[in-house]
């Protein structure tokens, strides 16, 4: 056989050797979360198909032989890169652009500056108060002032964190957005009191979903408040997901650049963040059937759930030992802050627009 009649790619049963047994332990483990996800104790206490997932990836992790646990890498790896692009993009079909409308500028301005604050904020209490890495700074922050879990794992490629890195900021998420979740509808029934944030349920559920780090944690302190606030709630959170993809656009911006590069920032614009904006307003025009949009929803659903089993699979406890109390410390800051000042935020905007 000559050189030249070498196959110059693997053979498909080769490559599925490769990738399957990590790629079928994410799909199972991912497929679980789906399931516990409907089980009301789970949708009660906000725990999502995301969170589960990760939770069950990890606690598996540790207990791999380190044989099956090389067997694996490929597939894991494959599930954590692509296939978590590929679920950026979908989670487009979740938004449109009458969402924007229907919330009105007021809306949109609290959830902007709310963003916008949280994310500053994070990277400069982070880098420079508590010495973190730019790259966990910014995934607590992302986390902490987008749409929890999703945006950390939409922003982990931009800025190439580490597996340790990203699973912390996920943890952040999981504590805070848990305890939010529980801390605001009794923040309700104080401000009925008060009235320190204005405009009635709506107006409070407004202040809920442009605070509350996951959408399941905002779905479920809306409803525990009533629908009006639920209703507005949703809709907050909805259009900070949407925010998710110019921040993508901007964070090269925020990274160092290399060594005798003036010019570009060091990661190209992500695709998948054009993706996104792009099935957000196929979705808004209605090009797309009913019953694609379901299937591809369903896809979406089992693509980040497989990504975050992925993630949970590849971290190890001591790294997590290892990050130390700061970034939990910054996540606590970014909380109080979310309360504080989203309240602060919200009273502004509302007098300037009344």
């Amino acid at each position: 056989m000559t050189a030249s009649s070498v196959p110059t790619h693997p053979p498909r049963a080769q490559v599925l050797a490769w990738i399957g047994p990590g790629l079928l332990l994410c799909a199972l483990l991912a497929t679980a979360a789906l399931l516990l996800e409907r089980w009301q104790a789970m949708a009660s206490r906000g725990l999502g198909a995301l969170t589960l997932a990760l939770v069950m990836g990890a606690a598996l992790g540790h207990g791999l032989p380190r044989g099956l646990g090389a067997r694996c890498a490929a597939g894991i790896r494959l599930a954590k890169g692509p296939l978590l692009r590929a679920g950026v993009v979908l989670y487009g079909l979740r938004l449109t652009t009458h969402d924007i409308a229907q919330l009105g500028w007021g809306g949109v301005a609290v959830d902007l500056l709310v963003l916008c604050s949280t994310l500053a904020l994070a990277l400069w209490l982070g880098t420079r108060g508590l010495g973190l890495p730019r790259e966990t700074a910014l995934l607590i922050g992302a986390g902490s002032s987008i749409c929890g879990a999703a945006a950390v794992m939409a922003t982990e490629p931009v800025l190439r964190a580490r597996a340790e890195q990203v699973s912390v900021a996920v943890a952040t998420v999981v504590v805070f957005g848990t305890l939010a979740m529980l801390l605001y509808p009794q923040l309700h029934a104080w401000n009925m009191q008060a009235g320190w944030i204005g405009g009635g349920d709506a107006g409070f559920g407004l202040y809920l979903g442009a605070t509350v780090h996951e959408v399941g944690q905002v779905i479920a302190a809306g409803r525990a408040i009533g629908p009006e606030a639920a209703d507005a709630a949703i809709v907050a959170k909805m259009v900070r997901v949407m925010m998710l993809a110019p921040v993508l656009l901007a964070l090269p911006l925020l990274l160092p650049r290399p060594a005798g590069d003036a010019g570009a920032p060091r990661v190209a614009p992500p695709w998948f963040a054009v993706g996104f904006v792009v099935v957000v307003l196929l979705n808004s025009l209605q090009l797309l059937p009913a019953a694609l949009v379901r299937a591809l929803g369903l896809l979406d659903a089992a693509l980040l759930a497989t990504a975050m089993a992925a993630l949970g699979l590849d971290t190890h406890a001591s790294a997590l030992r290892r990050a130390g109390a700061r970034p939990l410390l910054l996540a606590l800051l970014l909380f109080a802050w979310l309360v504080l000042g989203g309240a602060a935020i919200h009273g502004a905007v509302q007098r300037l627009a009344g």
